[in-house]
């Protein structure tokens, strides 16, 4: 069948959709989710340099003994916040690839609402 999509290739196309209305600038960076079974992952991106300002892992809370859970990535929000507002970065733009707003990605993004991070 010529016009179905692989999985892969659907979540190339979602993930450029999302990324083609949002920008990141060291003011205001973009907040990148990577979501795995293992783990969760964020990144506040600078997309004008390229660089990468400030990241939060899973593992990183109570020396890796959090669980992959929807807490689990509560905390992640509450950890990138906290290294933002170390940064001196107060705002941030959400950018969840290609997955839902729902779960754990939605629990990031909660976290660090609630650290003092706006999104």
């Amino acid at each position: 069948m010529k016009g179905s999509l692989t999985k892969k290739s659907g979540r190339t196309l979602r993930k450029n959709r999302v990324r083609a209305r949002i920008s990141g600038s060291a003011a205001r960076p973009r907040l990148s989710v990577f979501r795995s079974l293992r783990g969760i992952s964020v990144q506040a991106i600078d997309d004008a340099s390229g660089k990468t300002l400030c990241s939060a892992y899973l593992r990183e809370i109570k020396g890796g003994k959090m669980e992959n859970t929807v807490a689990g990535a509560h905390e992640v929000g509450k950890l990138i916040a906290e290294k933002c507002l170390a940064e001196n970065i107060h705002a941030a733009l959400f950018d969840r690839s290609s997955y839902r707003y729902h779960g754990r990605v939605r629990a990031v993004a909660e976290g660090a609402r609630e650290a003092g991070l706006t999104i």
